[in-house]
């Protein structure tokens, strides 16, 4: 496949290969047709003829060549499979779209600061697993850290002291920097408000911009309340210090956060089925919470 497109990467050969496509022709009518010399023409036929795109054979003195169509048919469900691929719906691609139209109308609204306070997002998710698992999940960093960024993103570094007045920093990456080499995508500080274990939990979190200076102050309350099936967790996010560099932020906060509670939501589920309960306590990690979370996940 690489070299099928480099040989209909170049536009004289790609002129050759739509004059093929009429008919079979000797070398010397396509130099003609194509407006370039002979032994140039025979030049960028060979390179198709390695590449599987044409054929040849001779005939008195002359060389013809003609089109293999089976080459271009090959690559035309190639780049249909990948067209497929990106245009999924529900797909990487439709989020990305979202998030551009978002971008554009709140980029037109930020004329001044404050001019994002006040916005709410409410979310709603039904839980598997009794309050209690789902408050692990909520306030230590080893739990916190598998699910509290969106889908293509990673948590690099992750504080969490789950006490009024507890320090919160959040740092993502892109979830395929595995070294760290890349920039970081972003990092948000913050503190504790109100800890009732296993009932309510509302912090105050604030994005950093790349000097540094906070783009906003997210106030974020969330509710867990037991049902029969395990917990509805409901969550208040209001935007208070807005600054004009925070529409950006603002734009993704409904995708972002929506993406991160149902990779909780899809955690969750996945600890329920392997222990057959909603009242599990994640086997698979031997931390219990304390009151007071202040551990670095690094990946």
């Amino acid at each position: 496949m690489d070299a099928l497109l480099a040989a209909l990467a170049d536009p004289a050969r790609w002129r050759l290969v739509s004059l093929l496509a009429e008919r079979p022709r000797p070398v010397g009518v396509l130099a003609q047709l194509a407006e370039a010399r002979q032994p140039q023409t025979t030049k960028h036929l060979q390179t198709l003829e390695r590449a599987g795109v044409v054929t040849s054979h001779r005939t008195g003195q002359r060389r013809v060549y003609a089109l293999r169509p089976g080459a271009l048919r090959d690559l035309a469900a190639a780049l249909s499979r990948l067209a497929d691929t990106a245009d999924q719906v529900g797909g990487p691609r439709e989020t990305f779209d979202r998030y551009e139209r978002g971008l554009h109308a709140e980029r037109l609204a930020a004329k001044e600061s404050g001019w994002a306070d006040g916005r709410s997002f409410t979310f709603h998710r039904p839980l598997a697993g009794r309050p209690e698992l789902v408050w692990r999940h909520l306030t230590e960093a080893v739990l916190l850290a598998r699910w509290w960024t969106p889908e293509d993103l990673r948590v690099s570094e992750l504080v969490f002291e789950a006490r009024p007045g507890g320090r919160i920093v959040q740092e993502y990456r892109d979830a395929e920097d595995a070294d760290g080499s890349d920039l970081v995508a972003g990092r948000a500080e913050g503190v504790v408000d109100d800890v009732r274990p296993a009932e309510r939990l509302t912090y105050r979190l604030s994005p950093l911009l790349a000097d540094g200076h906070l783009a906003f102050t997210a106030h974020v309350d969330l509710g867990l309340r037991p049902t029969d099936t395990g917990t509805d967790l409901d969550v208040q996010y209001r935007i208070t210090d807005s600054t004009v560099d925070s529409a950006d932020f603002v734009a993704g906060i409904e995708i972002g956060f929506g993406q991160s509670l149902d990779k909780l939501a899809a955690t969750l589920a996945a600890a329920s089925h392997a222990t057959g309960t909603t009242d599990s306590t994640d086997s698979t990690d031997s931390t219990h919470a304390t009151g007071t979370t202040d551990t670095r996940s690094t990946k």
